[in-house]
């Protein structure tokens, strides 16, 4: 059986209890992604951050991005889970995981994921930065660099 999933959480993710629910003896790859906060974004010195959504809405296209990849790649399994809340630097703020029978579809699919979710779930990021001058970040510009 297959899982495709996609979850906003402000709970931490705990990335081997979601590999486990990826494990099928029909896959021959794994493959996931782990997006942290660092200490920098334009220039400018993060210390801290915090994500924001209607968790309904970001559900619900998150599904729609899942779905899409489902059908795109030969794939087993998908799982998304997206941090919500104050995140400190070196937080876990995203990670994908991705089974598939082989490496191709599993590398595929999980750059197709990660760029679907930045370019279209509507997850709002404001960091603080060192200067005390926070800034709202619209959800396309957070792969800005």
């Amino acid at each position: 059986m297959s899982i495709v999933h996609f979850n906003v959480s402000d709970a931490p993710i705990v990335p081997a209890a979601l590999r486990t629910q990826l494990l099928s003896a029909r896959s021959g790859a794994f493959v996931s992604f782990e997006g942290w906060v660092r200490n920098h974004h334009a220039g400018r010195a993060v210390t801290s951050l915090s994500y924001h959504a209607h968790p309904t809405l970001a559900a619900s296209e998150g599904a729609r991005v899942m779905r899409l990849a489902r059908a795109k790649f030969a794939v087993d399994g998908l799982i998304c889970v997206h941090r919500l809340g104050l995140l400190q630097l070196n937080d876990l703020a995203v990670w994908v995981g991705v089974s598939a029978g082989h490496r191709d579809a599993a590398f595929a699919a999980s750059r197709f994921i990660i760029d679907e979710i930045k370019a279209h779930v509507p997850i709002w990021k404001h960091e603080q930065y060192a200067d005390a001058h926070p800034q709202w970040l619209h959800p396309n510009s957070f792969e800005a660099e």
